[in-house]
């Protein structure tokens, strides 16, 4: 599930919105309508609260980082998460919601719009989060708990980006 040309996609579990409002995400932060482009589409393939971290090769990643911590011929991106969590990842009911990129204007890896904006038409049912991974070749690796690997990942040469990370185990 990703987005065409032209446009962005929110990810959500409520298939019932019409609008999207521009909404403040931490206390002092703007109000925003917040939507992914197509290469951070992945980030957004699991339940809304589930935690999850994320590595990626990037141009200035070493072979030695990849190898170690997403693995030798194992493609190019690792998605993580917790044991706890395949239940909701098998059974969540996750919508995407086709935006108009027009609309919207770039903010670090999001894109983010400050008005009111209209789904281009109704919302998509996302599918099988497992088979989405698998057919885009990332590997989607369950853990007990996402902290080691987070460290890692973070204090290498990948890419990465962690989500919920609040609601991992301590």
């Amino acid at each position: 599930m990703r987005p065409a040309a032209g446009e962005v996609l929110h990810f959500s579990e409520d298939p019932t919105i019409t609008t999207f409002r521009p909404q403040v995400a931490k206390p002092g932060d703007e109000p925003y309508v917040w939507a992914v482009g197509y290469d951070r589409a992945p980030d957004y393939w699991f339940p809304r609260q589930c935690p999850r971290a994320m590595a990626w090769v990037g141009h200035s990643t070493t072979p030695e980082d990849r190898d170690r911590i997403i693995g030798a011929g194992s493609g190019a991106r690792v998605h993580a998460v917790e044991y706890g969590w395949l239940d909701a990842i098998r059974s969540v009911e996750l919508y995407a919601y086709r935006l108009p990129a027009d609309d919207f204007v770039v903010l670090d890896a999001a894109f983010v719009a400050t008005t009111e904006v209209q789904p281009l038409g109704p919302p998509e049912r996302v599918g099988d989060l497992f088979a989405l991974h698998d057919e885009a070749g990332i590997q989607l690796r369950v853990l007990n708990r996402l902290h080691d690997f987070w460290a890692a990942a973070v204090a290498s040469t990948l890419e990465w980006s962690g989500i919920r990370l609040r609601n991992a185990k301590s």
